[in-house]
């Protein structure tokens, strides 16, 4: 939910699993905070041995229910300008089966570098260091914790499931309301080194 609105996509292709398995799953709760990889989100609802089966069945369901649908987020194309114009790689680091996230990054149209698939939470710190990020956005708290454990700024918007509060707690150094704010905090911290702050919490 930083770069792209997935939940569309994501509830066709739980509603296809769904018919195809034979259990009711609660479709509106699992898209609710949507971040944590697949695997996890089904567990509490599938038998230890199906998981991996579903998850494998998912990601072959994916192109067919999950592309078209999914638009990218207000400002997005304006973010990943506003790093081009500073001269920046724009490297995409997902939870995402990254075969799937590459149709999704080709259906927007995003100018990307590089694009780094099944890796969650401070697993992202890995790629983030070896693809040598300054700064990660993102809108999950496990989305900080791969930009800190990188040594990195953590940039944060409200877009997805998390709030404010909860992004601040787990130690994002910024708070955005969502990616339209992106180009002029960009202009602003490159000019003058601070991150700064975009809400009164502390």
């Amino acid at each position: 939910m930083t770069l792209i609105d997935t939940v569309p996509g994501f509830r066709e292709v739980l509603l296809a699993l769904s018919g195809e398995l034979g259990v009711e799953l609660p479709i509106d709760e699992m898209t609710s905070n949507l971040g944590p990889p697949l695997d996890l989100i089904l567990r509490p609802h599938l038998a230890e041995e199906a998981i991996q089966p579903a998850v494998d069945r998912f990601r072959t369901l994916y192109p067919d229910h999950a592309i078209e649908s999914v638009a990218a987020m207000a400002g997005a194309h304006e973010a990943l300008s506003a790093v081009r114009r500073h001269g920046g790689r724009v490297v995409v680091v997902t939870g995402k089966f990254t075969p799937n996230a590459q149709l999704h990054v080709d259906h927007v149209g995003f100018d990307v570098d590089h694009l780094e698939g099944k890796v969650w939470g401070v697993g992202k710190a890995d790629v983030l260091r070896r693809e040598g990020a300054h700064i990660y956005v993102g809108d999950h708290v496990h989305d900080v914790e791969g930009a800190l454990a990188a040594g990195i700024l953590s940039v944060s918007v409200l877009t997805g499931g998390c709030t404010a509060e909860e992004l601040y707690d787990a130690g994002t150094h910024v708070v955005l309301e969502d990616l339209h704010e992106f180009p002029a905090w960009l202009d602003d911290y490159l000019a003058d080194g601070s991150p700064g702050q975009r809400t009164p919490h502390e």
